[in-house]
């Protein structure tokens, strides 16, 4: 349930937290998936399992044993799905919030990666608070600008609309992450179209009042879910951010990851 990695957004040591080491659970389907987990692990999680791991990784890096003269950035949540949809995912926050001030020092984050399409309900938004109340940092996905294109992209049940309405109404309140994949679909890069359309949705949360901290541009870098999923490349990726920059000027500042970087 607990795994860490080398993570370029994060430029150091991520402890991540899997709720769904059992199989894959999202309310997405996004082309571009890395996860491959049919449900073949034999894991369970459980609340004594989650503590246990992360307890034995925090006891490990501070006798020095692991990631040693490393930066630990944060403990996020990721994972196989989206954790804020698991039934564990309050008592998790607790769990890691426990971790962090029994282990580390203050200014370790706790970070939630998510689509954003269960914000509005009042238990998300609870154990959101909580975790916010601990160094807690939400990164939120928006992935395209019109319905049609979402679709194509992060195949969603739950309208666009709803994504984009949460992140604002959660924006308005508590800073927040925008993280944004832009990538070929069998070939083709992002029609222009589609760009000004997630330009004007990135205009419109400013206006609103959306405290974004930064927005994170990335593209594919590790194997996906449909091999017509591909990554721009560098210049591509750039091109697109440049857009943005123009539209929206220094803040919040667009911050660009490659397929390779």
């Amino acid at each position: 349930m607990v795994y860490p990695v080398r993570s370029r957004r994060s430029r150091g040591i991520s402890i991540g937290i899997n709720l769904f080491p059992h199989k894959k659970v999202c309310d997405l389907d996004c082309i571009y998936c890395e996860v491959d987990n049919p449900g073949t692990s034999g894991i369970q999680p459980s609340s004594e399992l989650l503590k246990s791991e992360l307890q034995q990784y925090f006891t490990e890096i501070k006798a020095g044993r692991l990631f040693t003269n490393e930066r630990i950035n944060d403990i996020a949540f990721s994972g196989d799905g989206e954790p804020t949809i698991s039934p564990m995912f309050a008592e998790a926050v607790r769990i890691a919030a426990a971790t962090r001030a029994e282990f580390a020092n203050r200014e370790l984050k706790l970070v939630l990666i998510t689509d954003a399409l269960t914000l509005h309900r009042p238990a998300t938004r609870a154990a959101v608070e909580e975790l916010l109340q601990h160094n807690g940092e939400i990164w939120a996905k928006l992935d395209a600008g019109t319905e049609e294109y979402y679709k194509i992209v992060d195949r969603g049940n739950a309208p666009l609309e709803r994504q984009f309405n949460n992140i604002r109404e959660f924006g308005i309140i508590h800073p927040l992450v925008v993280q944004s994949m832009f990538l070929r679909v069998h070939g083709v890069p992002p029609p222009e179209a589609e760009v000004d359309a997630y330009i004007d949705r990135i205009r419109k949360l400013i206006a609103d009042g959306v405290k974004m901290i930064r927005i994170d541009a990335y593209t594919v870098a590790r194997p996906t879910t449909e091999s017509y999923a591909t990554a721009l490349a560098d210049a591509e990726l750039d091109a697109i951010a440049a857009r943005v920059r123009a539209a929206i000027g220094p803040r919040p500042p667009v911050e660009t990851y490659y397929s390779k970087s």
